[in-house]
């Protein structure tokens, strides 16, 4: 997990990057990150400047993941 420095993520030196592969899902990629399905919010916020809806992430995507 990653230390909350209160910056905005794309400030943050904290924040890791994860590029979207074929079958991702941001609830997948909040498992693999955080070990919670139900934290993909934290990324969807993170990353509203590409994403309008949680559920349209697309392959090669890079996503930032606070």
């Amino acid at each position: 997990m990653t230390e909350n420095t209160g910056k905005p993520a794309a400030e943050n030196p904290y924040t890791q990057f994860y590029v979207v592969k074929k079958g991702d899902s941001l609830s997948k990629i909040a498992e693999e990150f955080y070990g919670d399905k139900m934290l993909y919010p934290k990324i969807f916020e993170a990353n509203r400047d590409q994403l309008t809806d949680p559920n349209r992430i697309k392959p090669g995507q890079k996503l930032r993941i606070p």
